[in-house]
């Protein structure tokens, strides 16, 4: 039973018409002990058949460990979302609910290659020297947990320095509990440092610098 239904697909499909370039969105999944792979898997492989731009690749965690460590992908379900190059783009747990459009807007993102950033975010991440991680904390019930996720993934687009994650709170409640996570959006920058709610750009901006600071 496919989990888009038709007006949903002929949405998606208006949204995807035009991608300025490739995307592939590559998932890591198995068969046993991971509660959402199998969903995960069916919703990357009925968007990919919504646009002749975007194909999936479906790879075994454990099968494919090589191509795993190869993308630093250490858990699942996961998708890399890759265009012209690997951004650092991941979700890991199944993008449902609000993190749907998630998916969707970093999609439209990574296929064009150019964030939609302000000049003078751009101008902080084009000078990084230091790696940055980005974890978004989300629930597939959380509205204001897109805003989040996709500006972290563009900061993750303008700079090679920037890994960004979406991770699914519920999923992955260990990492909840090791960040504290007692409210989404919670987005976690180097391990360090903190942010509740969907915070602007700006202060994305200022708690980086924060966060390289520490290190």
């Amino acid at each position: 039973m496919p989990l888009l239904n038709e007006e949903i697909r002929q949405e998606v499909s208006r949204f995807l018409e035009d991608l300025p370039g490739p995307v592939r969105l590559v998932m890591f999944t198995q068969e046993f002990e991971c509660e959402y792979c199998a969903e995960t898997r069916q919703l990357v492989e009925e968007i990919a058949d919504l646009s002749p731009r975007i194909t999936a690749e479906i790879y075994d965690f454990q099968a494919d460990r090589a191509k795993a460590e190869e993308l630093g992908v250490d858990k699942i379900p996961a998708i890399a979302v890759i265009g012209a190059q690997d951004y650092g783009v991941r979700f890991y747990g199944i993008p449902s609910g609000y993190e749907f459009s998630s998916l969707l807007h970093t999609t439209r993102s990574v296929a064009a290659g150019k964030p939609d950033l302000s000049d003078a975010t751009l101008k902080v991440l084009g000078g990084l020297t230091k790696p940055v991680h980005i974890q978004v904390f989300v629930t597939p019930t959380c509205p204001y947990c897109p805003q989040a996720v996709v500006l972290a993934h563009q900061m993750a687009i303008a700079s090679p320095m920037v890994r960004a994650d979406m991770v699914e709170a519920m999923e992955f409640p260990h990492l909840a509990y090791k960040y504290q996570v007692m409210g989404v959006p919670r987005t976690v920058i180097n391990e360090t440092v903190h942010i509740e709610g969907a915070a602007p750009e700006s202060m994305v901006v200022a708690k980086l610098q924060e966060a390289l600071k520490n290190n």
